[in-house]
C-alpha cells in the first residue's frame, strides 16, 4: 500500500514538473515570437499612421463637399419660401 502511495505521489510530482516545464517553454516561445514580430510592428506603424491621416483627410473632404452642396440648396429654398413668409406675416 505504501509503495502504491509513493508511486502516486511520484507520478503527481512528475506531472507537476512536466507542467511547469511546459509552461516555461510556452512562455519562452511566446517571447521569441513577440521579439520576431516586433520589427514588423515597427515597420507597419508608420504605414497605419499614414492610412489614418489619409482616411481623416478623405472624410473631411467629403463632409466639406456635402456642406458646400447644401448651401446653394438652402439659398434656393429660402428664395422660394421668402414670398410665402412675407405674405404670411402681412395677413
Amino acid at each position: 500500500m505504501c509503495t502504491m502511495l509513493m508511486a502516486l505521489i511520484g507520478c503527481a510530482i512528475a506531472a507537476a514538473v512536466a507542467l511547469a516545464v511546459f509552461g516555461a517553454v510556452m512562455m519562452a516561445v511566446k517571447l521569441a515570437v513577440q521579439l520576431v514580430i516586433l520589427p514588423f510592428k515597427l515597420i507597419l506603424l508608420p504605414v497605419l499612421a499614414i492610412l489614418f491621416i489619409v482616411k481623416m483627410a478623405i472624410l473631411l473632404t467629403v463632409g466639406t463637399v456635402l456642406v458646400a452642396m447644401l448651401i446653394p440648396i438652402a439659398v434656393i429654398v429660402a428664395l422660394i419660401a421668402a414670398p410665402f413668409v412675407i405674405l404670411g406675416s402681412l395677413g
